[in-house]
């Protein structure tokens, strides 16, 4: 089984595309390839960082529900500080 590549490896991934299309002097053939590839990793780049920050918007309350972080039942329940 072929391990899926992590962000990270991503886009180290496109960054060395779009560096070596920047330079030029690549066939039009491996150039055109490379940008497909490019874009592929792009959209999956994006997907990958729609989720994360989807779970980042959503925290758990005391009774296990996941509710928006800024959800008023969230605020209400939150210690001020200030006080």
């Amino acid at each position: 089984m072929t391990k899926k590549p992590t962000f990270e490896e991503n886009l180290a991934q496109l960054e060395k595309i779009v560096a070596n299309l920047e330079q030029g002097d690549v066939p039009l053939e491996e150039a055109l390839a490379q940008f497909q590839t490019g874009v592929k990793l792009s959209q999956t780049l994006e997907q990958t960082l729609t989720s994360v920050q989807e779970t980042l918007t959503k925290v758990m309350t005391d009774n296990g529900e996941i509710v928006d972080f800024e959800s008023p039942e969230h605020t209400e329940n939150t210690v001020d500080h200030d006080a």
